[in-house]
């Protein structure tokens, strides 16, 4: 059987400050070439878990391995030339340009104090083009609307050319097009490249169009995880985003239609 790129296994997630575990007894493998999307109500431990994935956070049980090994054995280097992470709300130096952030991710690529290579000049260029940034690059960042800066960040991502992306809210600050126009391009990303992506996303019906598999968690645990026309269901609605709501297939794309709020005994 093919070893996972990732590997949670029967984790337990505490972030720091907490009194409790965000995320509880959760196992999820992530194959290559694969998209896996991150789906559930605010709270659910979507982030906590990418966080983790990402080894930004150890987990309090359980563990969590890149190809095989615990991702806390892997040097930092070596692990970030493996998988690259865009939190929910990254932060950087006041008056970095576009390009300066996006050329930050070849560093896990080059020694210190070493001048750029072609190719990672060649990786910022590209990276730049794939997000429509050119006339934004010698912009500094708090300069850019939230959308722009969105699609900055994700471009230092793709720029760190790793097997694995870890996207936390890639489309939130975006309008619906460019929203729909991020998920296209990370759609082309995993084909062209087999990059292997897990996505949190808030929007059932782009998780759906985008993802080979969504994986649905409530309260802290996986809900169930499959292939979206199989685990996104009325049932599912119902039990944890407490709607009653109807889901057809329309034009080859699922619709998600939310009627009312569920019964609260039924709920529950």
């Amino acid at each position: 059987m093919t070893v996972p790129m990732l590997h949670a296994q029967r984790v337990h997630l505490r972030p720091p400050g907490s009194e409790r575990d965000v995320v509880r007894d959760v196992s999820l493998a992530v194959h290559a070439g694969e998209i896996v999307a991150l789906v559930g109500p605010n709270g659910s431990g979507k982030s906590t878990l990418l966080a983790a994935l990402g080894r930004a956070l150890r987990p309090r049980l359980g563990r969590i391995e890149a190809t095989g090994t615990d991702v806390w054995r892997h040097a930092p280097r070596t692990f970030a030339r493996q998988v690259a992470r865009m939190p929910q709300d990254p932060s950087c130096v006041e008056g970095i340009s576009v390009e300066q952030l996006v050329a930050s991710g070849r560093h896990p690529h080059r020694r210190a104090l070493t001048p750029p290579s072609a190719a990672d000049r060649a990786a910022v260029r590209e990276a730049i083009a794939a997000l429509e940034l050119g006339d934004l690059r010698g912009r500094t960042l708090e300069t850019l609307s939230g959308g722009e800066r969105r699609r900055a960040w994700l471009a230092l991502a793709l720029a760190q050319e790793t097997p694995v992306l870890l996207l936390d809210e890639p489309t939130a600050a975006l309008d619906v097009r460019h929203q729909w126009d991020v998920l296209a391009r990370l759609a082309r990303i995993n084909q062209d490249r087999r990059v292997a992506i897990v996505v949190s996303l808030h929007d059932l019906e782009q998780a759906a169009s985008l993802a080979h598999r969504v994986a649905i968690l409530h309260r802290g645990r996986l809900y169930a995880a499959g292939a979206p026309e199989r685990v996104i269901d009325e049932a599912m609605l119902c039990d944890v985003f407490g709607v009653d709501a109807r889901v057809a297939k329309e034009d080859g794309r699922m619709r998600v239609q939310v009627l009312r709020p569920a019964d609260p005994v039924r709920a529950l």
